[in-house]
């Protein structure tokens, strides 16, 4: 029988092991498929407290991992299949099809951005290519970037990407954005941002340098393609949160984002806790999931402390 069982081991997962690791509640922490979440596909992270000269995304979840197993907590490989919430303690059900039995659970799966399913998204990521304008913005300082999508994040990430880029063209499958009037109207007030209608990215160019040097694109209306260069791009065209497990067990926004009674991270069902990328689909960045996988454990930690002693 397991205190505490932490789903995923991201920044919030990993900040929740190591908060309930030095509570002396042994924490068991499964990894997923993505060890060390979002982060893990990074290169340089120079927002995140306490690094002045940067640090790499690998190497900060390997320094967080290390801190918490230092203090007693245990992560295993492996992803939970499914879940059962209806009485404690919990029960969950690993790929190996091992159970796991629970007092409380913690869950910070994350949520992973959209792509567009390119083979070459996948060799740039971090090399020029970016889901997250403000995490990696400044990376691009004087330089010309693109911006892919068409909704509010789209909006949201060109207006961040003007205070370094020297121009940012968002290029929009259709001819009219889904963002709200407001966050265009902004957009389209901004001399550096230039639009490209009817438009998708069909390739990610780097020309063996491993460094982004342009898309290739192509007009929806008469099919042909070109070449746009350009030395950043960024994917906005959203994130699906990895709440699976969870559907019609915890409630939910239409999105999936599992929804807990702020400040506190409880969700609707008494003993399970929701932190990070999972629940926040507004800041989504490294230190607020870290805060929230700190209140997480100490919301367990107090949950366990009423009903167990």
């Amino acid at each position: 029988m397991e205190n505490v069982v932490i789903i995923g081991t991201g920044c919030a997962g990993l900040t929740a092991a190591l908060y309930t690791a030095r509570a002396g509640l042994a924490p068991l922490v499964i990894e997923g498929d993505l060890a060390g979440g979002q982060l893990s596909t990074t290169t340089l992270v120079e927002n995140f407290p306490g690094f002045p000269e940067g640090i790499d995304g690998p190497d900060l979840m390997f320094r967080m991992r290390e801190q918490a197993e230092r203090f007693g907590a245990r992560i295993e490989r492996g992803w939970v299949t499914s879940v059962e919430t209806t009485s404690r303690p919990f029960s969950l059900t690993l790929e190996d099809d091992r159970i796991v039995s629970t007092k409380t659970i913690i869950m910070a799966a994350g949520a992973a951005p959209r792509y567009l399913g390119l083979e070459s998204e996948a060799k740039l990521l971090g090399h020029g290519l970016s889901s997250c304008a403000t995490c990696d913005g400044a990376f691009f300082r004087d330089q010309e970037v693109v911006v892919v999508g068409g909704g509010d994040t789209a909006m949201e990430d060109a207006l961040f990407l003007t205070r370094f880029a020297t121009k940012v063209t968002i290029i929009h499958r259709r001819d009219q954005f889904r963002a709200s009037k407001a966050m265009q109207d902004r957009a389209t007030a901004i001399d550096k941002i230039e639009f490209l209608w009817n438009t998708t990215v069909t390739e990610v160019l780097d020309v063996d340098k491993n460094e982004v040097t342009g898309v290739r694109v192509r007009n929806v209306e008469s099919g042909e393609e070109s070449i746009f260069p350009c030395q950043g791009v960024f994917i906005a065209i959203g994130h699906d949160p990895s709440t699976q497990i969870f559907k019609d067990k915890l409630a939910m926004n239409d999105e999936g984002y599992i929804t807990v009674s702020y400040p506190s991270t409880a969700t609707t069902v008494e003993g399970i806790y929701a932190c990070g990328d999972c629940v926040d689909h507004v800041y989504k960045q490294a230190i607020t999931a870290a805060g929230r996988g700190c209140s997480a454990a100490i919301d367990a930690e107090r949950f366990l402390a009423e009903h167990d002693h």
